[in-house]
């Protein structure tokens, strides 16, 4: 997933709750959809993150080296920066980008 192009908002702000509504017919549902999405993006969204960490890690466990990595810390600053996964899922859901599967409507 491209987190960089994401137009999330990277702050906090007030939603109409309605138009989560609409989407699903049901608020707890659109709430349910939403908190699973934001689970998938955090993970993937770790998994990134850990992975160009891991990069740059020394197998030396000298102090001065793990409070002098600046590309460590210039990646983690980067992610820090990234909307919350709960506010891209919201704007994904918004934009109707979620797929959303219902097993007891199989036929």
């Amino acid at each position: 997933m491209n987190f960089k192009n994401n137009t999330s908002e990277r702050s906090t702000i007030t939603r109409d709750t309605i138009k989560f509504e609409n989407e699903t017919g049901n608020i707890y549902e659109s709430i349910v959809i939403i908190a699973k999405r934001a689970n998938q993006i955090s993970s993937e969204m770790k998994e990134e993150l850990t992975s160009k960490l891991q990069e740059f890690a020394s197998s030396v466990d000298n102090l001065e080296e793990v409070f002098e990595n600046r590309e460590q810390i210039e990646i983690s600053k980067f992610y820090e920066k990234l909307p919350k996964p709960v506010a891209i899922a919201m704007n994904e859901m918004l934009e109707d980008k979620i797929y959303v599967r219902k097993p007891e409507e199989k036929k």
